[in-house]
């Protein structure tokens, strides 16, 4: 997919980079990746990926902006208030990159629909605030055979990690699923959320960057994915830690038993 001759200047510290350049600038322009979350995560996210050139960013969200976002959610603005978070974020989009075309889908995606929406995407971000969502996401992942980027907060520590369970690793053996790392979700209640435990504002900018690194790189094609690898940061001390994680035969969407 050719560049325009703005897209050349805008681009240009992407394009003399080796791991990037012509090729890997065309690749990301020809991309369409889906966000789950205009939030603490996704804000960042989105426009970082707006930024490098993604050519197709649909953003998946159903709340509307409102006062206490805005500690975190730094897509969004005061005049944004009350506003759809997908069309605030499409707005801060177009300010940024008029090269890159925002879908944005204003409802909760569900296990009913998320196989249907995500096949129209080639690779999805997930940075959802729930359980039942990213359980939803991941499994439709592996359903539509979608890579997934997907990643969590907790009030000063974040985790980051790629699923691409549709393929296999070394050996043949099957990559891990999200249901490998974390087989079933918590009690309900167990895990307090952001509104009651509090989230420190700019780890949420620290992870969503992370994330968009993350994406990039898939879409490029360069360096190692974090997949089989739990990335945890650690804000209060500044520590990035990394926790091996494997295919697990007894999980239901690849495992041995598994039709």
């Amino acid at each position: 997919m050719a560049l325009a001759p703005e897209e050349i200047e805008r681009y240009a510290r992407h394009l003399v980079l080796a791991e990037v350049g012509g090729p890997g600038q065309a690749r990301l322009k020809a991309a369409r990746v889906m966000v789950v979350g205009a939030g603490g995560l996704g804000a960042p996210l989105i426009q970082y990926l707006a930024a490098a050139g993604i050519g197709t960013i649909g953003i998946v969200d159903d709340d509307t902006v409102s006062l206490s976002n805005l500690q975190r959610q730094v897509i969004h603005g005061t005049p944004d208030l009350g506003r759809p978070k997908v069309e605030s974020a499409a707005d801060a989009v177009a300010r940024l990159n008029p090269h890159v075309t925002v879908v944005p889908h204003p409802f909760r995606i569900t296990p009913d629909n998320a196989v249907d929406l995500i096949a129209g995407y080639d690779l999805v971000a997930d940075g959802s605030d729930n359980f039942a969502t990213r359980y939803a996401v991941s499994d439709a992942c592996f359903h539509a055979r979608r890579p997934l980027v997907t990643a969590a907060l907790g009030r000063f520590d974040g985790t980051l990690t790629t699923i691409r369970a549709h393929e296999t690793g070394p050996g043949s053996t099957p990559n891990p699923t999200y249901r490998c790392l974390f087989p079933n979700p918590p009690p309900p209640g167990s895990v307090p959320a952001c509104a009651e435990a509090g989230v420190l504002g700019a780890l949420a900018g620290v992870m969503g960057s992370l994330m968009a690194m993350e994406v990039i790189r898939a879409v490029a094609e360069f360096g190692e994915p974090l997949v089989g690898r739990l990335l945890m940061v650690d804000a209060r001390s500044m520590r990035f830690e990394t926790l091996s994680y494997g295919w697990d035969p007894d999980n239901p969407l690849n495992g041995a038993s598994a039709e």
